[in-house]
């Protein structure tokens, strides 16, 4: 089974957004996805319940109130991290997971914020021994600005691959309002969105997202 981790400390990141999206993209694929919210928000549970008949069937679990019980028939666990979780919690999220994706944000609190967090990240024993791999995507951004020069200088500095970065769109709120991913827009309209999706989706069905 393949299991992906969405987490960062920092609220307000778009965690949601990409686990939502990368569920979708597996569930298109014909895969059987499991999307495990531990946010007591359930952000990704209001989207799975948004999500209109008809579309590929992704499981939702409520991860902040029961135990994470997984079907034996899942092929592919996106797990959607809760805000402001650091120590012991970082440690029994990670446990759970082949992969891990860390959205940031194109601020100077956000940039602060994931330095201090990528530091207690990266002492996790199952990443400091490469057994869970994480990956960063700098999210909502607009690459003509000052501050996205120096999000891209800070992530570019890490001991981390950047993937992916994801430009500010109205397409990933017109998607989640109806519980689709952008891989269910009409090409037309997501096919910007849809090309700065592919090395994140490359990276993660690559061996470089495996444990080694």
């Amino acid at each position: 089974m393949r299991s992906i981790l969405v987490l960062n400390a920092k609220g307000g990141c778009g965690k949601t957004t990409l686990a939502t999206n990368i569920a979708s993209f597996y569930a298109m694929q014909g895969l059987k996805v499991t999307l495990a919210d531990f946010d007591p928000q359930h952000s990704s549970l209001d989207w799975l319940a948004a999500r209109p008949d008809g579309r590929p069937l992704i499981t939702g679990l409520a991860a902040a109130e029961e135990a994470l019980r997984v079907g034996s028939d899942c092929d592919c666990l996106i797990m959607d991290a809760p805000a402001a979780v650091h120590g012991r919690g970082i440690t029994e999220l990670v446990r759970r997971a082949q992969s891990v994706i860390m959205p940031v944000l194109p601020s100077p609190i956000d940039i602060r914020a994931a330095a201090h967090f990528i530091e207690e990240l990266l002492v996790v024993g199952k990443v400091s021994r490469r057994e869970t791999r994480v990956a960063v995507v700098a999210n909502r951004v607009r690459e003509n600005t000052l501050i996205y020069q120096t999000l891209e200088r800070f992530l570019k500095r890490l001991d981390i691959p950047l993937v992916a970065t994801l430009r500010d769109t109205q397409n990933y709120i017109r998607a989640a309002e109806r519980g689709l991913g952008i891989f269910e827009l009409a090409p037309s309209l997501a096919e910007p969105d849809l090309q700065q999706w592919k090395p994140l989706t490359r990276w993660l069905n690559s061996k470089r997202a495996l444990p080694e």
